[in-house]
């Protein structure tokens, strides 16, 4: 079983929110909330709080025990690009691209052996 969260239209690059996603994919989760409260990046309190819901979805909509789970997958794909001029020498202007991310975040139990 599953449960996964989404934020979208987060004004970050994809680039850099998938810097902190590769620290955490593959933890439990009580591991990752840990790793992303000491990571200094402006991008770990937005995950954190995706890891959150995530967490929150799994217990709530599909009776998951939130000590089992762990991040199964984590990642960011690119929103929609903001686009802006910047003015430069002799009347010409250069565009300035500000990206969006859509940061996905899955948590599942770990599963038996048997």
């Amino acid at each position: 079983m599953t449960a996964r969260a989404q934020a979208k239209h987060i004004r970050q690059s994809p680039s850099k929110v998938r810097r902190v996603l590769d620290l955490v994919r593959g933890l439990p989760v009580d591991e990752a909330r840990v790793v992303l409260d000491l990571t200094n990046r402006k991008a770990a309190a937005t995950i954190r709080k995706v890891l959150d819901s995530a967490i929150a979805n799994a217990e709530h909509n599909e009776a998951l025990d939130a000590d089992e789970l762990y991040v199964a997958e984590a990642y960011a794909d690119e929103g929609p690009t903001l686009k802006r001029w910047r003015p430069r020498a002799r009347g010409r202007a250069t565009r300035i691209r500000k990206r969006t991310s859509h940061i996905t975040i899955v948590v599942a139990e770990h599963e038996e052996v048997a």
